[in-house]
Order: structure tokens, then C-alpha cells, then sequence
């Protein structure tokens, strides 16, 4: 086995933990937050697929599927439009409501499937490129992408536990 095909079950699992977490929910459920100051089961996949999508995009010299593909313009949040929710606070968690779970996995969906197709791209050499010199030591590839999976991988298990709070109320 490949370090790609590695990352590529780990984004796959990612993708079908989104999809389990926002199945079936409303759109209040979908924006119920458990507790003041906490993140709702939208803010959390929306935030781990914006990550995953300026990450990505930036890592492999692309335009966002955000800003490329209008679903900026679809969600219509009132936030920045590269805003990923990285430092936001409670009142613009807030702002991240949305009315199905369908826009929250058709997102994510799109930029799963840009990843996929860098992924399957990549030689193990690639994974040594700095994509990143901002940090000490750069960032590579490899480093990049093993990042956004653990993120995404705490981010949607934070929304599976949200939704488990938000069911059993």
C-alpha cells in the first residue's frame, strides 16, 4: 500500500462521518448548540470542509471549490467570503445556519472529490514539496495533508457527539 492510498481511506472515512452526523437532522437541529458558546453540528462540518477546501486548494495551487463553484453564494452566510470559521466566536458560529443537511454533504461532497482527484495524482516524492514556508520548520505536503485529516477527524467526531446531545434532548 501507498501513502496516498493511506490518505485517501482516511478521507474517505472523513466523508462518510459527515454524512452520518447531519443524516436526518432538521435544519434547527442541524444549528442547535448544546451549550452557550458551543458549536452546532452545521458550524462544525462546515468549518472542517472550509478547512479542508483552503487547505487543499492552497497546498495545490487551485482556486477554493467555495469561490469556484458559487457555493459561497448558495450558503449566503453574512460572513467573509474566504472566511473558514478558524477563530470565530460564538455570535459568528451563530451566523452558520443552513437548511438541509443536503447543503452542508453537497459542499463537502465537491471539495472531497477535488481532494480525491489530487490525491490519486500524487508520487511519494511529492509529499517532501513545502507548500507552507510561513512555519519553522516548512510545511510539506505530507505534513499538510496528515493536518487536515486530523482536524477533519476531530471536527466531525465534535459533530457526531453535538448530534448525540442534540437527539437525545
Amino acid at each position: 500500500m501507498h501513502a496516498k492510498d493511506i490518505l485517501i481511506d482516511g478521507y474517505n472515512r472523513i466523508r462518510e462521518e459527515v454524512h452520518a452526523a447531519v443524516m436526518g437532522l432538521a435544519p434547527d437541529q442541524l444549528g442547535a448548540r448544546p451549550a452557550p458558546g458551543a458549536n452546532s453540528v452545521a458550524w462544525l462540518i462546515w468549518h472542517l470542509t472550509r478547512i479542508q477546501d483552503d487547505h487543499i486548494a492552497g497546498a495545490f495551487e487551485l482556486d477554493q471549490v467555495w469561490l469556484a463553484q458559487d457555493w459561497q453564494k448558495t450558503f449566503g452566510l453574512d460572513l467573509p467570503r474566504r472566511d473558514t470559521g478558524y477563530g470565530h466566536t460564538p455570535a459568528k458560529v451563530a451566523k452558520v445556519q443552513v437548511d438541509s443537511g443536503d447543503l452542508l454533504t453537497g459542499y463537502y461532497d465537491a471539495v472531497h472529490a477535488r481532494t480525491l482527484d489530487r490525491l490519486r495524482d500524487i508520487a511519494a516524492k511529492d509529499l517532501e514539496r513545502v507548500v507552507d514556508e510561513r512555519w519553522n520548520p516548512p510545511v510539506t505536503l505530507g505534513v499538510r495533508l496528515v493536518s487536515v485529516l486530523s482536524d477533519d477527524l476531530q471536527h466531525v467526531g465534535q459533530a457526531a457527539y453535538v448530534r448525540g446531545l442534540v437527539l437525545g434532548s
